[in-house]
């Protein structure tokens, strides 16, 4: 069934971090449980003045180099840089996270309080902070961290259960965790584990543990300070703040509101959505791999097509590859090749409009959007069918128009190794991360309102 959908003229569209344990001193406790906190969230090029059409390239680029990020992390096939590989010496092997993402928090550190933006991102765990004395740092826009400046640092020592929560670490010496954390392009941080009060929405959370980075490297840490990881590992700010839920809702790109990200008890869907449109399905684990949030994927849905595939296609293999998961730092969807070819075959079939080139804008299946515009465009439904969810897209949330070129694009491309529900296909629906219950639920939500 095909629904006839008014699509906007939009130029392009996108959206979118041993035994004592670490705290203010180096064998106080793990940090304790918070309420609620409300954090909002701003895209990583809301500042830069870019027209529509260069902040669909800008994310489709980010997209691409964070898939090779997370298919290298998956498959095993780290790509250590060079500053990273000669420190951490050629019998330690370096495990490849996710890294960067699509949009920043603001938060402090230290006290006194230091503000700095960081980007958020639910595929990795760490969190980190470039520090003084730098070895390497890339650019920020705010002062780097100085640990000699505030009175609540301190190190933590080899024997901390912090240091043996990082999947790589290097003891020099008895009293300080050395770390190396990869992200899969030759972007890396290496420094020290540290505690620290951070600062979250007025808010002081001592005894943070954090990577203190004096050698950071790599395309894409510029656009922040650093990095809060809220992935499932036990490094992650939601582990060590004992969250069990956490929410966000992210607005449309050429929307200038900022995305809620809703912590702990806040973390709730909306009153304002309807009790029908709640949909909830599993989060399922990797041992491979658990700080991802995976779900489980079992069809599509395209206009009068369903495709339904076998259980393999989208399941996690016994090697740790494959399998699905839900990203807030990559904007493009990218599924297993079987899957893709079947989506793109269906669309294909119905969209009723010949082929067009989209390598300008980084998206591979394009249609020429006819001379008259795309008011009376009909564009086929697409639906994910989770385990027990359907996530129903709106167009705009698949489909987007570059009128310079008339390409009119799908924002869904194919991948090998992992597949990704990207944060396009997220925009102004609610997501809620029930990491205690073990599910994810979503609802279509105004964003900008919540």
């Amino acid at each position: 069934m095909e629904a006839q959908i008014r699509l906007l003229l939009l130029v392009a569209m996108a959206v979118v971090a041993g035994c004592a344990t670490g705290g203010l001193a180096a064998t106080s406790s793990r940090p304790g449980r918070i309420e609620g906190l409300r954090v909002p969230l701003t895209h990583v090029d809301a500042h830069g003045n870019y027209t529509k059409l260069q902040l669909v390239r800008r994310a489709a680029r980010r997209s691409h180099h964070r898939m090779s990020r997370l298919v290298a992390r998956t498959t095993g096939v780290p790509m250590m840089s060079r500053k990273a590989a000669a420190s951490a010496g050629a019998d330690l092997q370096v495990p490849v996270h996710a890294g960067n993402g699509e949009f920043l928090m603001d938060l402090s550190i230290g006290t006194p309080a230091l503000p700095y933006a960081a980007i958020i991102d639910t595929g990795s765990d760490l969190v980190w902070t470039q520090c003084k004395p730098c070895v390497d740092c890339f650019n920020q826009s705010t002062p780097v961290f100085d640990p000699s400046s505030s009175s609540t640092y301190s190190a933590l020592p080899c024997s901390s259960s912090f240091c043996g929560d990082l999947p790589t670490s290097k003891c020099t010496t008895a009293t300080k965790c050395g770390y190396t954390y990869t992200y899969g392009d030759s972007s890396s941080t290496q420094g020290v584990l540290a505690a620290e009060t951070f600062t979250l929405a007025k808010t002081k959370l001592p005894g943070v543990a954090f990577g203190c980075g004096d050698t950071n490297e790599g395309e894409g840490f510029t656009q922040g300070a650093g990095l809060v990881g809220l992935g499932r590992g036990p490094l992650s700010l939601v582990s060590q703040l004992g969250l069990d839920k956490f929410s966000y809702c992210l607005t449309s790109l050429d929307d200038t509101s900022k995305s809620p990200l809703l912590l702990g008890s806040l973390a709730a869907i909306s009153k304002t959505a309807a009790a029908s449109s709640v949909q909830t399905t599993p989060l399922v684990k990797n041992p491979s791999q658990p700080s991802f949030y995976y779900v489980t994927l079992k069809g599509l849905t395209v206009g009068s097509t369903h495709i339904t595939l076998p259980s393999s296609a989208f399941s996690v293999q016994d090697d740790g590859t494959g399998g699905v998961i839900v990203d807030s730092g990559t904007s493009i969807t990218y599924l297993e090749l079987q899957g893709y070819r079947a989506l793109k075959k269906a669309f294909a079939a119905q969209m009723k409009l010949p082929a067009a080139d989209g390598s300008v804008i980084g998206l591979d299946m394009c249609f020429a959007a006819p001379a008259s515009g795309v008011d009376q465009v009909e564009v086929p439904k697409l639906v994910l069918h989770f385990d027990g969810a359907d996530l129903d897209l709106p167009a705009e949330n698949y489909m987007v128009l570059d009128s310079g070129s008339g390409a009119l694009c799908l924002t869904v491309m194919g991948s090998r190794g992992l597949s990704i529900i990207g944060n396009f296909q997220q925009q102004n629906i609610q997501f809620v991360y029930d990491v205690g219950g073990d599910t994810l639920s979503f609802a279509p939500v105004e964003c900008a309102k919540l």
